[in-house]
């Protein structure tokens, strides 16, 4: 998901989409939060781990 984000955020800025942008910001930040989630041991999503 960080990384889908990472790519939005690069085409949405290269080709001046905002809404490409927005889209980016929040994939980015939802990834991240998940990712610590998980790295702190807590189960996301109804697994521990995903692989």
């Amino acid at each position: 998901m960080i990384i889908l984000g990472v790519i939005l955020l690069i085409v949405g800025f290269l080709l001046g989409i905002s809404i490409l942008w927005t889209i980016g910001i929040v994939l980015v930040v939802i990834g991240l939060i998940l990712w610590l989630l998980g790295a702190l041991g807590h189960a996301v999503g109804g697994r521990r781990h995903y692989y």
